[in-house]
């Protein structure tokens, strides 16, 4: 299995292709990180990968994995990422 990228190795590959210092890459990746929290409520883009949108979820049933009894969900609000097509194409490839 392969590992995942650290957000360490995915700054220094950044520095490296835009041949900027680590720490400017890392400043970066985090400043690009609270952008992303500040603005989700309003829809955050990241163009060529995708959008931060919140859904509001409804309430369903349930239920308990040890008894097996059903249970109310609330509905609640959560954050989904959703993916451009250009990154599932890029990704998967064009299927046709």
């Amino acid at each position: 299995m392969v590992k995942s990228m650290t957000k360490s190795k995915v700054a220094e590959a950044l520095a490296s292709k835009m041949d900027l210092p680590k720490k400017t890459a890392t400043q970066f990746l985090e400043e690009m990180a609270q952008l992303a929290y500040r603005e989700a409520k309003n829809s955050f883009t990241l163009p060529g990968l995708g959008k931060l949108v919140l859904v509001n979820r409804k309430a369903r049933m349930g239920r308990n994995p040890q008894t097996g009894e059903p249970i109310r969900i609330p509905a609640k609000r959560v954050v989904r990422f959703r993916v451009a097509k250009a990154a599932k194409d890029a990704i998967l490839g064009t299927s046709k």
